[in-house]
């Protein structure tokens, strides 16, 4: 992302017309969530899915 701005005002753009503030906020939240997996991705801070189904059934929040 070169821009923060840009990326903020292409997102509001994209919104209908009738968009409420919730939805422009919940749309630039699922932005930046998916910014920063993607960032976590590329500096090889990711988990096996193996490794996740043991975290979610024994309740281990962190990773380590």
């Amino acid at each position: 992302m070169s821009n923060v701005k840009e990326k903020m005002t292409e997102v509001i753009r994209s919104q209908p017309e009738d968009a409420s503030y919730e939805d422009i906020m919940r749309e630039l939240a699922f932005e930046r969530m998916v910014e920063r997996g993607l960032e976590d991705s590329r500096d090889g801070r990711v988990i096996s899915n193996d490794d996740m189904e043991h975290r979610i059934h024994y309740g281990r929040n962190k990773m380590d």
